[in-house]
């Protein structure tokens, strides 16, 4: 049983208003799927059942332990509350009619809930059928309106997403209008467990995770090592290119910069506990670079004319994820974010924003990662967990909705999902099978050079407030290697391929030519393998193809013969013969212009 994610925020009545069918289709089979369990399992106690974006889930407190097999059972079960066509009937109770009700049925996770409910707020639920359940809604009007469903998988939760508290069992589900659009979905899935980068990661040996080093901690093996790195050169020669410094900082920072700069306690309950030295020293795992790179720029006195400065680092920060939302690559304890800071003059500000938007641009066009939406993510104006002047906020949240403008960027302004120090462009990419990921970041903030007084010497000899801009066009390197190894299904492109050429020859009598040609493309700097095993050629080719090797080159007799190689592409099959010039030229051309 996999470990869930936290719980689904509570929608506002607003929001919950706005639910479009698809959602309500699936809001409804959740309590579908609770009135088949209490049918079967009376003495089931029941949380929360809402809508995801894949579905649905409803949690439970059972002594019986689902198992995969019970699924059958339970959506037979389903199936015959659907058939009874249950209409949706809303209802109201006071507060105290509620908690009578749910303390006369033996419900304590229901009761808990309704403190949850805003005194402004109506306490409301709907039945259908002999069920009746604790709901703001909305539904579709009857059970027979749910026509197409699935339940998928079991996980653990823990109540209210708190590891304090009881562990429940939650029923993962996806419900679609029609049959169609569900068997569509689920071969969708299949596709998906194919390319699944924990699967690929471990047949190709490119990463591995070890419960002895500690959960969501990964460990880079040399295959994976080799497609980061292209990746970090890639990324630090345009670094280079674009005027940026690069810097290193420790894995660790006193408390007092953490406090300074507001991460801590704000990020409390998503750090490492504190390390303390002795009475006097107090450190924590670092959960963000930028104070450390606020401190290096402090360091020194600045002018004008050396603004903007621009520091950059491939740095390891720390997150405490809870252990039942680390996944793989895409959520980990520890990442390296290819982030950097820019500290420059107001006047500045839209010519650096516009040269990171283009550096992220590019980044997702090399690596082939052309559909994606930016979302330019604002402060939520009712909330208090926003630092800083408003007449800032208001000055950066318009400046990256211009730049977005200007540059012709489609966005979409999204409140409430800004840093806690400035606003930021996310860019929301959507991989080969359509699912969405937050990858790279454009952040503009004017409160953290605030915070930490910084200062530069302007035209007219006194001390100004410069505006930092932090971004990271990866994100962080596990989560793009996640999504990178997910859209190419490990068929990484040659310039990325950790294993570019295998030189294959047929037999025995051509293992000299076979490693001249092998020699030629090490001393090229390609990435060569040879198999000189005594398997047949076919054997070794099927060999090369399971290891998803990009490029075979096949040595026979006739190639002695004419000084040539016979290539085969990776998926491809033959792609004929050149001669061992042209091949690498070929190659190097290739990988020189990451071609995908």
């Amino acid at each position: 049983m996999e470990g869930a994610k936290h719980e689904i925020k509570r929608k506002s009545t607003e929001e919950r208003q706005q639910m479009d069918e698809l959602s309500r289709i699936r809001h409804s089979c959740a309590h579908v799927l609770a009135t088949a369990v209490l049918r079967i399992w009376p003495d089931a106690k029941l949380d929360i059942g809402p809508p995801t974006d894949e579905g649905f889930y409803y949690d439970f407190d059972l002594e019986h332990r689902f198992t995969p097999e019970d699924f059958e059972k339970i959506e037979a079960e389903m199936k015959k509350v659907v058939k009874e066509n249950q209409t949706f009937d809303y209802s109201e109770k006071s507060r105290e009619e509620a908690k009578e009700y749910y303390q006369s049925i033996n419900q304590p996770f229901k009761l808990e809930r309704i403190d949850d409910i805003p005194e402004s707020e109506k306490i409301t639920f709907y039945k259908n059928g002999e069920f009746l359940d604790l709901c703001a809604g909305p539904h579709v009007p009857r059970t027979g309106n749910v026509k197409a469903f699935k339940l998928l998988r079991l996980a653990a939760a823990y109540y209210r997403g708190n590891e304090k508290n009881p562990q429940l069992q939650r029923i993962y589900g996806t419900a679609f209008k029609n049959k169609t659009q569900l068997k569509e979905w689920l071969e969708a899935q299949e596709e998906a467990k194919k390319r699944d980068h924990r699967k690929i990661g471990r047949e190709q040996g490119l990463f591995t995770l070890s419960s002895t080093v500690g959960q969501g901690l990964v460990l880079w093996m040399p295959k994976g090592g080799i497609v980061r790195t292209e990746l970090q050169n890639f990324m630090q020669s345009e670094l280079l290119q674009r005027g940026y410094n690069p810097v290193f900082t420790p894995h660790i920072g006193s408390i007092d910069l953490y406090k300074k700069s507001g991460h801590f306690p704000y990020y409390k309950d998503s750090q490492y506990p504190t390390i303390k030295a002795n009475e006097e020293e107090e450190y924590l795992l670092k959960p963000m670079n930028c104070p450390h790179h606020i401190e290096i720029f402090a360091a020194e006195k600045h002018s004008y004319r050396e603004l903007p400065i621009r520091l950059a680092e491939f740095g390891t920060v720390y997150r405490y994820e809870q252990s039942g939302e680390l996944s793989g690559l895409t959520r980990v304890r520890g990442l390296t974010q290819d982030d950097a800071h820019v500290f420059c003059t107001p006047d500045q500000v839209e010519g650096e924003i516009r040269d990171t938007v283009d550096l992220t641009l590019k980044t997702l066009r090399t690596l082939g990662l052309n559909d994606y939406r930016v979302q330019v993510s604002l402060r939520d104006p009712n909330s208090d967990k926003y630092t800083g002047d408003i007449s800032n906020w208001n000055a950066a949240e318009e400046t990256l909705s211009r730049v977005a403008r200007e540059m012709n960027i489609i966005h979409e302004n999204v409140p409430g999902e800004a840093a806690f120090y400035g606003p930021k462009l996310d860019f929301m990419v959507k991989d080969c099978l359509g699912r969405e990921w937050q990858l790279g970041t454009v952040q503009l903030d004017y409160n953290l050079p605030e915070r930490f007084n910084l200062q530069y010497i302007g035209s007219d000899n006194a001390p100004h407030r410069p505006v930092m801009i932090h971004r990271a066009p990866f994100g962080s390197f596990e989560r793009f290697m996640g999504i990178l190894i997910e859209h190419f299904a490990g068929n990484f492109p040659l310039w990325l391929a950790p294993e570019q050429v295998r030189v294959l020859p047929i037999t025995g009598n051509q293992n000299e030519y076979a490693l001249k040609i092998f020699n030629e493309l090490k001393a090229a700097g390609i990435r060569a393998s040879i198999d000189l095993s005594g398997e047949k050629i076919a054997a070794k080719i099927r060999s090369a193809e399971t290891a998803k090797v990009h490029k075979m080159f096949i040595v026979g007799q006739k190639e002695i013969e004419s000084e040539s190689v016979s290539i085969r592409v990776h998926g491809k099959g033959d792609q004929g013969a050149k001669s061992v010039p042209e091949a690498i030229s070929s190659l190097k051309i290739d990988i020189s212009g990451r071609i995908l």
